[in-house]
């Protein structure tokens, strides 16, 4: 008898030591203790109402009572619920009919099969847990980056063991496509999107993701972490490009020397990480012709025509800057649509082409440096791609009163043969609509 019952509190014992290994708090492993224990009764006896399970955590043993109700001598019909006078007055001398006795009940003299049953649905149970946990722990923790092993290498997808031995699914699709890992090898991914249909978690990482180019920076940059800077919007085609606007709200942070760094110091580690994508970081700017012209970074444009509506700009560029706009592949439009989240129309200029051009920076001695300043936020950076506009135009986007409008193509006619210059025959090179990922962060 002591044997079995040393080998049921054992079986306590080991339930304490897999709890430290699994991270499963003292508590609820009590309450899967006693579930467990009722669940076996219930089905041995029909209910398990009329028993009262106690477990000592601190001593690691736990105690069953079952409570009775006394009938007469020869009137007992269930042994489960009732106890005859005479053997209840073995437990209690003082008992009478009608009332209640408890006496301590043995687990293991309900039988080896009611212990195995007890083991399988305290494993069940536990299991259960370890998934509902799971699941809770890393759907908390969506957005955030996750290291883990390399365990099995698959033809549509890797299985990741992280520190604990849970497996974290990294999809081809979510692997940069210059991606090669071993066994072994420690990877670094954002974590996408976590499931549980029919109690089966699945983790689901992505390396490809904006959001992993997000956290990546907020790593490496202080400021960002600090909230000093923030990421406004990212484009991404992964592996190759990217570009990142973000802004500052200290005057004092020069937002893209912060996130490059010293001698490119911060954003070497990311580039690495993203095997070897090449990264550009711009400044955020609410004007939209300003942004869209930056985004078109390294490029310079003539000038920009921007529809608010139809989120659609056309811009206008010397022939030189073509290809420098739309990059190899079509490469750097793409991604300044993504960025800016507008259609953009490139135009080369192919009439007057050589004729040269002055920029408005020269016309600093008799133009105000602010009036300057209003035109080049529309795009506009050189005399021509002034005097391309209309003077009503310029008037409204610019909030210009008419008489600076009229003096300034006044002084800009004057550098000039002709007193007013048509904007040059343009031909459309390309279209390219934005592509705006789900996961960019919002403006």
């Amino acid at each position: 008898m002591a044997r079995k019952k040393e080998e049921t509190i054992n079986m306590t014992d080991t339930l304490a030591e897999f709890k430290d290994l699994k991270n499963i708090d003292k508590e609820t492993m009590i309450n899967v203790l006693e579930e467990s224990f009722r669940n076996v009764i219930a089905k041995m006896f029909g209910t398990d109402e009329n028993y009262d399970i106690i477990i000592n955590p601190e001593k690691g043993d736990f105690e069953i009572w079952r409570n009775r109700t006394v009938v007469p001598d020869g009137r007992l019909e269930d042994p489960n619920l009732e106890v005859t006078l005479s053997e209840a007055r073995e437990m209690d001398p003082d008992c009478e009919v009608d009332e209640e006795v408890t006496d301590e009940v043995h687990f293991e003299k309900f039988g080896r099969r009611a212990i195995l049953n007890l083991r399988q649905t305290l494993a069940s149970k536990i299991l259960e847990l370890q998934k509902d946990s799971l699941y809770s722990r890393y759907k908390e923790h969506i957005g955030t980056i996750a290291s883990a092993e390399v365990y099995q290498i698959w033809k549509k997808e890797i299985l990741l063991l992280d520190d604990e031995g849970n497996d974290l699914l990294l999809p081809k699709a979510e692997q940069i496509p210059s991606d090669f890992f071993r066994k072994g090898e420690a990877v670094r991914a954002v974590i996408k999107d976590v499931t549980n249909e029919n109690n089966n978690p699945k983790i689901i990482l992505s390396r490809t993701s904006n959001m992993f180019l997000q956290r990546l920076f907020e790593l490496e940059v202080p400021e960002i972490n600090d909230g000093l800077i923030t990421i406004k919007a990212i484009a991404r085609i992964p592996g190759e490009r990217a570009k990142i606007a973000v802004e500052s709200y200290d005057d004092r942070v020069d937002p893209v020397g912060a996130c490059v760094g010293m001698k490119g110091s911060r954003i070497r580690g990311i580039v690495h990480e993203l095997r070897n994508e090449n990264i550009d970081v711009v400044n955020y700017t609410s004007n939209t012709a300003l942004f869209i012209q930056r985004s078109l970074s390294p490029a310079k444009i003539s000038s920009i025509r921007v529809n608010e509506e139809e989120k659609s700009a056309e811009v206008f560029l010397l022939p030189e800057e073509v290809s420098l706009a739309i990059g190899k592949g079509g490469m750097n439009i793409k991604l300044a649509c993504m960025l800016t989240d507008y259609r953009i129309d490139v135009f080369r200029d192919i009439d007057d082409a050589d004729e040269e051009d002055i920029y408005l920076d020269q016309f600093a001695d008799e133009i105000d440096e602010w009036v300057i300043n209003a035109l080049i936020a529309l795009g506009c950076n050189t005399a021509k791609a002034v005097l391309a506009m209309a003077p009503e135009e310029i008037m409204e986007r610019a909030d210009l009163e008419e008489q600076t409008v009229k003096d300034v193509f006044r002084i800009l006619s004057a550098e000039f043969e002709e007193d007013e210059i048509n904007y040059p025959q343009k031909e459309n090179v390309t279209e390219i609509s934005a592509e705006k990922p789900d996961d960019m962060p919002q403006s």
